[in-house]
């Protein structure tokens, strides 16, 4: 009986290390809330039809891992988009997650009270083709709503 519970642990340890870089691979609260400022910044100096190209850019300076920048603007129409540039100028106003709660709209209300805000909700991470929960840092810039988001799950 020992000889079975000692063969378990190389396999349970091999499993291990096969989940390690799919965990290493996930960003953190703290680098998606440094990508939406940067990116706030960098519209707010080069000014919109710029920031737009370069956010809309899949192998850009604004797409991390499994963090990319999205930009609304103050109707819900998508300005950006890193994970799907096709999105921009499509309207998002309506748009909710895969539990049926409102997901630009919550962003809207986030940053009525304050010019920055955490939203989450349930949308498909990409990287792992699930649906995970999300949790989205989101900036107020002039009439624009910049973001980015990490996955928790």
């Amino acid at each position: 009986m020992a000889r079975m519970s000692l063969s378990i642990v190389p396999l349970a340890a091999g499993l291990a290390l096969v989940a390690l870089p799919a965990l290493a691979d996930r960003s953190t609260p703290e680098q998606a809330k440094a990508l939406a400022t940067e990116a706030a910044a960098y519209l707010k100096e080069k000014g919109p039809a710029a920031a737009a190209a370069a956010f809309n850019d899949p192998k850009g300076a604004f797409v991390r891992k499994d963090l990319y920048v999205f930009v609304f603007d103050s109707k819900g129409h998508y300005v950006a988009s890193g994970a799907n540039p096709k999105l921009a100028g499509t309207d998002a106003s309506g748009l909710k997650d895969a539990e049926g709660r409102p997901i630009v709209a919550s962003m809207m209300e986030v940053t009525k009270a304050s010019p920055s805000g955490v939203v989450e909700y349930v949308w498909l991470n990409r990287t792992s083709n699930k649906v995970e929960h999300k949790h989205s840092y989101v900036i107020r810039e002039g009439e624009y709503l910049v973001g980015s988001g990490y996955y928790s799950d």
